[in-house]
């Protein structure tokens, strides 16, 4: 009887510790990040509000890869991943750029946004996949920007 109230209390004294534990997704999450952060590729996770049509909507925070922006002039767009292949602005006009729409091919499915301003060209990536996504993302990320 001693011996099951023993091992009882340590159960109870040890559980806590298994929450602590990252889960296997939350494991495969650092390591990608861990891997972009070698390649030289900033992320963070930002806030978005995101379209009414974007449909399932993206995790809000999402992860934002960026890269800043060359150039005195640079060209500011923003297009949202509708569907995978499917890129479409904010009035759902879908892209015609052939120049962007080549690196946007390039580009994994589960990439919901990805917008340039004057300062930075940021990507927002549900971060599924392997590590070589991180070099088809490093690869558009710098030839854009």
């Amino acid at each position: 009887m001693t011996v099951w109230l023993v091992v009882s209390i340590l159960l109870v004294v040890l559980s806590p510790l298994a929450w602590l534990r990252p889960s296997r997704t939350q494991s495969g999450r650092m390591a990608l990040r861990m891997e972009a952060r070698r390649i030289g590729l900033a992320m963070q996770l930002a806030p978005q509000e995101w379209p009414h049509w974007l449909l399932p909507e993206p995790p809000n925070p999402c992860a934002q890869y960026h890269r800043p922006r060359r150039g005195s002039q640079p060209a500011c767009w923003t297009y949202w991943q509708k569907t995978p292949g499917v890129w479409v602005n904010q009035w759902q006009e879908v892209c015609d750029d052939r120049t962007l729409l080549d690196y946007f091919e390039k580009l994994p499915g589960n990439v919901f946004k990805i917008e340039a301003d004057k300062q930075m060209i940021a990507l927002y990536w549900g971060e599924k996949g392997e590590a070589t996504v991180l070099q088809d993302i490093d690869a558009t990320l710098k030839a854009l920007a």
